[in-house]
């Protein structure tokens, strides 16, 4: 004869279960990526590390730690403790920007005005899919056939001069364009060699080497893990500088 509790202790278990799950998941959800270290404690909270949302962030005089939590970022200062879960005020600037940035096409203004430091930086590709030809190091590549390369000024003609495996070839930036697509059929994009770009304003020739992007993040955090994945710093600097403007604007 079967016991009439059991399947209410069935069912309450199975209640007690889902709700473990939620929470399980809600902790993991609250982690925050570290995006960005600098200063005398960026040894103990690396770039690419996962903190835990009850984690304690102890910072000295000269640290500045970037955090990225849910598509947003929150930037971390030091002398002070911070908890690594803190909440990060949404904004109206943050979901545009960081959709911009994530974009496969080309925009049409690129971003600027926004400094690590106290001077004002030039002006920055306006997503991270686009090759701007001063970043030397590895880059992402999102799509090979529709690879752009970008450049911050537009006011004269330029010729960049792109060399890989014995051959070059020289591609014309014209007066009033920013963009032009890299020329696969004479110079082939290929993964793991690096090609030597010079001119076009460069002070001195940059290497870059390419790297495939095998699925295209849609997301801010997916974006970073990607990045750091690969080593494509850049794109990754990129990604948080603007983030970190739309964070500091808050509109």
């Amino acid at each position: 004869m079967s016991c009439p509790e059991a399947p209410t202790r069935r069912l309450g278990l199975t209640a007690a279960a889902a709700i473990m799950a939620v929470a399980l998941a809600g902790t993991a959800a609250a982690q925050s990526l570290v995006v960005r270290s600098t200063g005398p404690s960026a040894s103990q909270y690396p770039t690419g590390a996962r903190l835990k949302a009850n984690a304690r962030v102890t910072l000295v005089a000269g640290d500045r730690v970037i955090l990225m939590q849910d598509g947003k970022t929150r930037t971390l200062s030091g002398p002070g403790t911070y908890s690594a879960g803190g909440t990060v005020q949404a904004n109206q600037t943050m979901g545009s920007t960081v959709a911009r940035m994530l974009s496969p096409g080309p925009q049409g203004r690129a971003r600027g005005g926004f400094s690590r430091g106290d001077a004002p930086e030039e002006p920055s590709a306006p997503n991270i899919w686009v090759l701007d030809y001063r970043e030397s190091g590895t880059f992402c590549v999102a799509n090979p056939a529709t690879l752009l390369l970008w450049r911050p000024y537009m006011e004269s003609d330029q010729l960049l001069k792109i060399e890989a495996k014995g051959k070059s070839e020289t591609v014309a930036f014209v007066s009033g364009a920013n963009y032009r697509k890299w020329p696969t059929e004479a110079i082939p994009l290929e993964y793991g060699i690096d090609y030597r770009l010079s001119g076009a304003g460069l002070s001195a020739p940059v290497t870059v080497r390419f790297a495939a992007m095998d699925v295209v993040p849609e997301a801010a955090e997916g974006a970073a893990e990607a990045l750091m994945a690969k080593g494509c710093t850049p794109q990754l600097d990129r990604l948080v500088d603007a983030m970190s403007e739309a964070e500091a604007t808050g509109g």
